[in-house]
This record gives C-alpha cells, sequence and structure tokens, in this order.
C-alpha cells in the first residue's frame, strides 16, 4: 500500500501525468457527478468492488487531502478530482489526483471569500458539493462562493463565475450536474431560492428559474417567523426521461419541483411540510422517489404527471443520504443508523434493521451488493432482497462524509481527512 501524506508536487510528476492515464479497467462513463452515472448510486454492470477491508488490507493506495471537505470524488480517464476549502472558508481548492498511485498531480486555488458566513455547525463545510466530470473538462463548484470549468489535462481555468448570490446560512450542499451543453445549478438559500443553467463552454447563464414556493412562515408584516432553517436545501437534481418526456426533477424546502431542463420552465410542483430537504431523488420503475426533509419527514412516491402515489414517513426516513433502488425495492439508511426497505410501487415496508451508527454519505448499489458508509468509518454491505442479509463490515481509521466513487473494479473512498483506493475480492 502507498500512503501519501500531503504530497509536495513537482514538474516532473505533472509532465508524467499529462502522458500517462491508467485506467484502472473502468467503464467508459466512469464516476462523472455525485452518486454517479445519472445520479443513481448505480455502479456500472460488471464491476467487481471488494467485499471487505481495513487499514492493513485491500488498500491500494492512501492520500491525505488538505484543508476539508464533504464533496464525493469524481474520477474518469484515470484522474480523481475533489474539492477541499479552508476549515474558515475564505479560500477554496481543486485537487487532482492519478488514480493509479494517489499521487496529487494538481492543487489549485480557485477562490477567496474575505469574509465567509459561519456555518453554525459541525455537520456541513465550504466544500461539500460534488464536481461534474466529462472528457477534457471538470466543473468545480463551491455554491455561492465561486463555480469554475477547468482543463483536465493541465488545470487551466477556463471559466469562472462568482457572481451566482444566494445566502446559503449553513454552507453550500447541492452539487452540479451536467445536461448536454448545459451546467445545472441550484441554489436554495434563506434570501432566494433558484435553479439556473450556464452554458457548459463559456459559462454564460442559458436560464434562470426562481422557486415558486408558498411559504407559511411568515408573520404579519411579511417577514420569516424563524431566520434560516426552513426555506434552505441542500439537495442535488437528477435528470430523468419519463415516458419519453425529460423532467429535472428538484426537490426543495416544502415543494418537489420537476423543470424542462432545456428551459428551466416549471412542469409540475408537489408541495409537503418538510423543510431543510438534502436527500437527492432517485427514479425507479416508473416512479420519482423523493424524500421531503425535516420536522416532517417524508418518501414520496410520485408519478411522472406530478401525482403523488404513496407517501412513508416516520424517523426511519432519511434527512440526509439518498436512498437506492434495485428489482422494485427501495433501500435506504437514517441518519441515525436503521435500515428500512419498501417496495416502490406501493411504499409497503418490507423489511427494517437496526444497523446502528450515524449516516451523511448517500449508498451504492453493486450488482446485488448494497454498501453504506458511517460516521465512523464503517461500512455495511448488504445483498439486495426482501431479507435482510448482512455480508460484511469494514472500518477505516476516519469516518465518512462524502460519499464513495467508483472507478472499475476501485471503490474511491473520501473519509474526513484521506482518499483512499480499495481493491480486492
Amino acid at each position: 500500500m502507498k500512503i501519501y501524506n500531503h504530497p509536495s508536487l513537482s514538474r516532473g510528476v505533472l509532465a508524467l501525468a499529462g502522458l500517462v492515464f491508467c485506467s484502472l479497467n473502468a467503464g467508459a462513463q466512469g464516476w462523472p457527478e455525485f452518486r454517479g452515472p445519472g445520479g443513481s448510486g448505480q455502479v456500472e454492470p460488471g464491476a467487481r468492488l471488494p467485499l471487505q477491508w481495513n487499514e492493513t488490507s485491500h488498500v491500494k493506495w492512501k492520500t491525505a487531502i488538505p484543508q476539508v471537505g464533504w464533496s464525493t470524488p469524481v474520477a474518469m480517464e484515470g484522474r480523481i478530482w475533489l474539492s477541499s476549502a479552508t476549515e474558515e472558508g475564505r479560500d477554496f481548492f481543486a485537487f487532482c489526483v492519478d488514480a493509479a498511485t494517489g499521487e496529487i498531480l494538481f492543487e489549485k486555488k480557485l477562490f477567496h471569500c474575505d469574509e465567509p458566513e459561519p456555518l453554525g455547525n459541525s455537520v456541513n463545510c465550504y466544500a461539500a458539493p460534488s464536481a461534474a466530470l466529462e472528457p477534457g473538462r471538470v466543473y468545480m463548484h463551491f455554491g455561492s462562493y465561486g463555480t469554475a470549468c477547468l482543463d483536465t489535462a493541465s488545470a487551466k481555468v477556463l471559466w469562472k463565475r462568482d457572481d451566482l448570490p444566494c445566502r446559503h446560512y449553513r454552507g453550500p450542499g447541492s452539487s452540479a450536474i451536467l445536461y448536454k451543453d448545459l451546467l445545472i445549478l441550484t441554489f436554495d438559500g434563506v434570501d432566494r431560492q433558484y435553479v439556473t443553467a450556464l452554458e457548459k463552454h463559456t459559462g454564460k447563464t442559458v436560464w434562470r428559474t426562481d422557486r415558486t414556493t408558498k411559504w407559511n412562515d411568515l408573520d404579519e408584516n411579511g417577514q420569516p417567523k424563524r431566520e434560516g432553517d426552513f426555506r434552505k436545501s441542500f439537495t442535488t437534481p437528477i435528470v430523468v426521461n419519463a415516458d419519453g418526456r425529460e423532467l429535472l426533477v428538484s426537490p426543495a424546502s416544502s415543494v418537489v419541483y420537476a423543470y424542462d431542463p432545456s428551459t428551466g420552465k416549471e412542469i409540475w410542483k408537489v408541495a409537503h411540510e418538510g423543510h431543510t430537504a438534502q436527500v437527492s431523488p432517485i427514479f425507479a420503475d416508473g416512479m420519482v422517489l423523493a424524500a421531503t426533509g425535516a420536522r416532517t419527514s417524508e418518501i414520496l412516491g410520485i408519478r411522472p404527471t406530478g401525482d403523488v402515489a404513496w407517501r412513508f414517513g416516520g424517523k426511519d426516513v432519511p434527512t440526509t443520504p439518498s436512498p437506492i433502488a434495485a428489482e422494485g425495492l427501495l433501500y435506504m439508511v437514517s441518519n441515525r443508523g436503521t435500515m428500512t426497505c419498501l417496495e416502490t410501487g406501493t411504499g409497503e415496508t418490507v423489511w427494517r434493521e437496526r444497523a446502528g451508527g450515524n449516516y451523511i454519505a448517500s449508498p451504492i448499489l453493486c450488482g446485488d451488493r448494497i454498501y453504506f458508509f458511517g460516521n465512523t468509518g464503517k461500512t455495511t454491505v448488504i445483498r439486495t432482497g426482501r431479507t435482510f442479509e448482512l455480508l460484511a463490515e469494514n472500518e477505516l481509521d476516519a469516518g465518512f462524509m462524502a460519499s464513495p466513487a467508483v472507478l472499475g473494479n476501485s471503490l474511491i473512498l473520501r473519509t474526513k481527512t484521506h482518499l483512499y483506493c480499495i481493491e480486492g475480492p
């Protein structure tokens, strides 16, 4: 195992990196965004991920990542990209890591903020949004603190935007996604809430759509009764093809929205009683599956027309980890460690199991295995099916706040301190 602790860069390393890419048996798609291809959390068919590991077993390399970041690594063409920021939120960085060796190829400061808004909690950080990646370009995103497009061969900045306002209140969280020639960004703050699409080659705004939420937290003067928590949101949208029509599904506080991804036109919305939405939606078996957030926590089964088919509520509904669907079943883990399996078509409970621990990161599905990543560094692996079956429990030294990535047969795991490449049976 190779261990890199805050490695320094050299012209020789950069030159070599520019000439040689290691594929790690990766598929063509790699892991281009938060939750992978399509934002579903599903690994490409045929991948053989390891079942068991620890700090001394099946770790191909381990690299310390400076500063603080909860963003999911994105990976393609033998390179891994991830973001980081100083703890107080004044400086924002992009990192590029060689997927074969774990060496840091590029460390690039992208933005600076003299007076970042305090986070007010220990759950989030200033580099939580994940990047979006395609051949030749990576799109680093830090919410209202800035968005930049970099050339993946040289890390040269091709364009920047730092004029998209939003008061995140507790730090940014929504990740960037790509759709055709658009980079779609979400800004749900306490002062304003909107979704916008930038032309990915130039960074110019193509469309911007304000949320049409009817807020019920105003006093007689039209001001929020309680500042902050009821209006902000941290979700990452997905684009789904439902009955031949593409929808940008974008949950927010109090409402789940669907837009035309090409124009930003609102198609439908579903109101609910939750707030501070963080769970990203998925689309399975012809159903949009979305979580409402805090206070009134529910999973909604929404038809592509915007009609709610079923609701599942209660303390077992996650408010941060996103769910996984496979063969008519929905799998989820609550923030406090309860795993639940539902039928996607009806919302009926199939099984419920207490796994223990706390969870922020979202799970992934590989074949008939689901991997859940806990805050303390434990990964629980179960088998899909109508009966709970535990396959393995694995431990690393530091906990997971970032969701995982997959490159070929390798697990790319980001803990609070390090980036790991895990391989093996």
